[in-house]
């Protein structure tokens, strides 16, 4: 699929058992008290539990089929994927203590997953792929501009950064394993089931996000047109994460695209180095 790009022979993908908010009590507007990136990140946090395993479910029916290094990538994958549903799982329910049905925007996210579990082993690993593209373009994002996360209370903005930290370390393990399992299939076919896989798991996943945020405003009476005018200039204005969601689908159809044409180590360094020094020496 790329003959002008790999994963750097020195990549590290670190095992942290981290634990964030436990003694946090968030507000129901959790994010600054701003209704729009509260539900925004809200409804992408509801689909995380149950998305990341079926990533790790995807990737690791092909692992027996790799050798190291990517045999053991594959495995710190998992284990990364494994704690981000964990922490997650616990975020989810800070919401619903806010208030919020959060069971419903789960129950979302299990029907697309369902019905991706029902279709061929190869397509399944395809989707994830482009779901990890989505998690480490929007990883990239949040760490490179403060003011993407900016408003955050403390324990939730570690929480995210962590997770955009760790999205970055494995962004190309799923990617990998569909490139040795496609080693012997045309380019051309590779390139057009990335294409079509990608195109659909774009619209998939705007479904299930604007499901999740309708349902969150409308426990909030403000699923209207002026707060969706508001929460659509948020979304894909010029510095908005779906508009760089969007933009990045677009540049992972590239015929040579791989995940670490753009390396982003450096940004992952500076950014564990603002963490605890308790947390940043597990690294």
């Amino acid at each position: 699929m790329s003959d002008t790009a790999h994963t750097p022979d020195d990549l590290t993908i670190i095992k942290r058992d981290w634990k964030f908010g436990r003694g946090a009590n968030y507000q129901r507007w959790w994010f600054g008290g701003d209704v729009i990136r509260t539900a925004f990140f809200t409804a992408l946090s509801a689909t995380f539990p149950i998305g990341e395993k079926y990533f790790m479910t995807s990737v690791k029916h092909y692992r027996d089929e790799t050798s190291m290094p990517l045999r053991g990538q594959i495995d710190d994958f998992m284990y990364q994927e494994s704690m981000h549903s964990r922490e997650h799982v616990f975020f989810n329910q800070q919401a619903e203590r806010a208030g919020y049905d959060i069971k419903k925007l789960e129950e979302r996210t299990r029907k697309m997953v369902n019905w991706a579990k029902s279709r061929p082993a190869l397509l399944q690993l395809s989707s994830t792929c482009a779901l990890e593209h989505f998690t480490a373009t929007l990883a990239n994002a949040a760490l490179s501009d403060d003011l993407q996360l900016e408003g955050m209370p403390e324990e939730a903005l570690q929480m995210w950064r962590w997770h955009a930290v760790e999205e970055i370390e494995h962004k190309a393990v799923a990617y990998d394993t569909l490139v040795h399992v496609t080693r012997n299939r045309s380019a051309f076919s590779n390139w057009w089931r990335r294409c079509v896989v990608m195109t659909f798991s774009t619209i998939r996943f705007h479904m299930v996000l604007f499901g999740n945020i309708k349902d969150l405003l409308k426990e909030d009476g403000l699923n209207d047109a002026k707060t969706w005018s508001r929460m659509l200039r948020y979304l894909y204005g010029r510095k908005g994460p779906m508009r760089i969601l969007v933009v990045g689908a677009f540049g992972y159809m590239k015929p040579r695209f791989h995940p670490w044409d753009h390396d982003d180590r450096a940004l992952v360094a500076k950014t564990l180095a603002t963490f605890p020094p308790a947390m940043a020496a597990q690294h």
